[in-house]
């Protein structure tokens, strides 16, 4: 294990067994007049056959730090100071030449976002053969074997088919894999991963990591595990680097830091953490203000001016890495004690609201008007079915068809917050686009306050899109680049003619204050705002209008852990004292468990089960929803290997043809005959609790 000295250098147990080792690394990238410096002083140490986890939120360093590593620093950076060592050379100075003779022979990267990594005009061979043509001079038949063999011990489904695919033509998942194919196809000494899984369903993440952690093991190399996620951290790293301003807060090993957390940084990062026993009735806990400027350098420790415990020395002198025992180290002049455990703020709860009754039956809805509001579910979806045409099928071959959602039915009461939880493709962002009209479902209906929207005309739609607002996903996407805060905020209620100029004006200064927003930002473009405050002002436009109903679509999935943790205690603060409607989706368990009063699992456009929160998460009955459970990265290394083969495995089928019977058949261990003969409908467990599942699980089969 390593150490640390007096002088914050980190040091390894014995020379022999470092593979790299960074020291006092600073990096600086000039744009014009202005400098940042996202990197200060750093010290790691990787050693043979290890993983070494770098976590901590955006614009902590830790990319950077991996691409000085890699030598593809961007347009203007360089390393202003510092050393970095790969096994006895210095990297720090060498010629453009050399470095490109050891990236991706050496040392490897696997990067974050795999379709803006992999070019999308050339096939996916080409690009997996090519580091081994440049560095090993194989012939081009010969790297492609080796591309097809790479490919195949990557896990990815018939690879000698899938070399003459772009990258367009695969799934997140097997992009990913193609991606981390191309780092290993030279067996590098280290690879750097990169975020590889921010942007996956929890299921794919875990095959994903479990697939590095098994290749590392085999191929004998070691591995830099960078990532926001501790959940992550805590299951796959052996050592923890945590970045804070450019800086290491805190390193050590991973069992040690997470029991004997001591950096206050640190232990505000895992106090941040939604978790799956999380009481719905606190608040998480939030990290204070905002990351560090790093145009200039700041005297003192860099988290002081969001740290609880911090004293007029934290704010002139800048603390050094201290030794601990067993390799723990941490630069803090207050540490914390012990494992991370905040007392939470509660929420003002209104009483519980009562569950639907099991299985509504299809209805024919009532003409419009006829229905009073309040003497029927707020939202009710009966028999949703959304089917477009896919590309493909020849003149001959008939017309092919993606069916998105396949007959979905659930109940949305006043005030209650229905959870839609599954992987990507399942059809949850399609079903979610329905509910508030932006698209319109093949068959089915969705009933607002006891009218059929989608019976509507044109003109009764867009009266009723007041009360049907949408919170989307990315909210960099979301928001006209051209226009200033202000104006987007006040876009809608000029549309529908709410108001004059001074009321919107007021209006939205009233929302800018819900949100937590401070007046300054509605002269500022969407670009000059950090991706928190983007989400915050994405909340604020859907409740300009004052809605009844709000569809959040993976609201915080792009954010820092403690960004991430500000945002679900506004909307749960939002959800309360409102009385919203809502519907959450997500592919994060602890998200939709701290948001929802029930739950609903897809999978490949259908329920397979749904109950309220401490039903569904408490004693699942479908083995699919017992395998997302089982996936979610927990916050803590002892539940390392407590999944008892309970996760998902493999691919989602294509949606253009779903297996016939039970759709997660060929998933599923428990199998049989009467899963491919026949579809299971929702049937009740217990309570209000519902499976589609000819074979469910029982209570002490269910991951608590």
């Amino acid at each position: 294990m390593s150490t640390a000295d007096g002088s914050g250098k980190t040091r390894g147990p014995a020379d022999g067994d470092r593979v790299l080792t960074i020291g006092d690394l600073s990096v600086e990238i000039r744009r014009g007049e202005r400098v940042v410096r996202p990197v200060s002083g750093v010290n790691l140490v990787l050693n043979r056959g290890e993983t070494l986890g770098v976590v901590g939120e955006t614009g902590s360093g830790k990319s950077m730090t991996g691409l000085a590593v890699m030598g593809m620093l961007p347009a203007g950076g360089r390393v202003s100071g510092g050393s970095i060592d790969l096994g006895g050379e210095e990297l720090v100075g060498l010629s453009a030449a050399r470095y490109r003779a050891i990236r991706g022979n050496d040392v490897a990267m696997v990067f974050q976002d795999s379709m803006t990594a992999l070019n999308p005009t050339r096939r996916i061979g080409d690009q997996v053969a090519e580091p081994v043509r440049l560095h090993h001079g194989l012939s081009k038949r010969a790297a492609r074997g080796r591309a097809e063999e790479m490919l195949a011990l990557v896990g990815l489904p018939r690879p000698a088919e899938r070399l003459d695919d772009h990258p367009h033509q695969l799934s997140g998942g097997m992009r990913q894999r193609v991606m981390i194919a191309m780092a290993l196809v030279c067996q590098p000494r280290v690879v750097i991963a990169d975020e590889p899984t921010t942007a996956l369903d929890v299921t794919i993440q875990a095959e994903i990591l479990d697939l590095l952690d098994d290749l590392k093991s085999r191929l004998g190399m070691s591995m830099i595990l960078i990532t926001h996620d501790m959940g992550v951290i805590a299951r796959h790293a052996d050592r923890v680097g945590v970045m804070y301003g450019g800086r290491v807060a805190e390193t050590g090993p991973t069992s040690t830091l997470f029991t004997r957390t001591r950096h206050r940084y640190t232990h505000a990062l895992l106090s941040s953490i939604p978790s799956l026993t999380h009481d719905r009735g606190e608040e998480l806990y939030s990290i204070p203000g905002a990351p560090p400027d790093l145009t200039a350098a700041q005297p003192g420790c860099p988290f002081a001016p969001r740290c609880e415990a911090a004293t007029g020395r934290c704010r002139e002198e800048t603390p050094a890495l201290t030794p601990d025992a067993d390799g723990h180290a941490y630069a803090c002049w207050h540490p914390a004690e012990g494992r991370a455990v905040r007392a939470r703020a509660r929420f003002d709860t209104p009483p519980p609201i009562a569950p639907p009754p099991i299985a509504p039956p299809p209805i024919a809805p009532p003409p419009i008007g006829s229905a009073p509001i309040g003497s029927a579910p707020r939202l009710r979806v009966v028999d949703l079915r959304r089917e477009y045409p896919a590309g493909g099928g020849g003149p001959f071959g008939g017309r092919r068809t993606v069916k998105a959602v396949s007959g979905v039915s659930f109940d949305v009461a006043a005030g209650e917050t229905f959870g839609l939880v599954g992987e990507s493709g399942c059809g949850k962002s399609s079903l979610g686009r329905m509910l508030v009209a932006l698209d319109r479902p093949t068959s089915g209906e969705v009933i607002f306050d006891g009218e059929p929207v989608t019976r509507m005309s044109p003109r009764a739609l867009g009266q009723r899109r007041t009360q049907l607002q949408m919170m989307f996903q990315d909210s960099s996407a979301s928001l006209d680049p051209r226009m200033r805060i202000g104006t987007i905020l006040r876009e809608p209620m000029a549309i529908q003619g709410v108001g004059n100029g001074a009321q919107r004006t007021a209006r939205v200064r009233e929302l800018l204050g819900d949100v937590g927003l401070p007046a300054n930002v509605l002269e500022r473009y969407p670009y000059e705002l950090s991706g928190g405050q983007r989400q915050r002002v994405g909340l604020a436009r859907a409740l300009a209008l004052d809605p009844k109903v709000l569809v959040a679509d993976e609201p915080v999935s792009a954010l820092d852990v403690s960004i991430r943790s500000q945002v679900l205690n506004l909307m749960r603060r939002v959800q309360i004292e409102r009385g919203l409607s809502s519907v959450v989706i997500s592919h994060d368990l602890a998200v939709v468990r701290y948001l929802a009063d029930r739950v609903g699992v897809m999978y490949l456009g259908k329920l397979v089960e749904t109950g309220t929160t401490e039903e569904v998460y408490g004693a699942a009955a479908h083995p699919y929803t017992a395998g997302l459970l089982a996936a979610v990265p927990e916050a803590d290394p002892r539940t390392r290997g407590r999944e008892n083969g309970a996760r998902v495995h493999g691919e989602l089928p294509s949606p253009v043809d779903p297996p016939s019977g039970c759709r997660f058949r060929t998933r599923c261990a428990l199998a049989t005959d009467l899963c491919a003969a026949t579809e299971p409908p929702l049937r009740p467990v217990t309570g209000t609790h519902q499976v589609a599942c000819h074979h469910p699980l029982r209570g002490e089969d269910s991951p608590a």
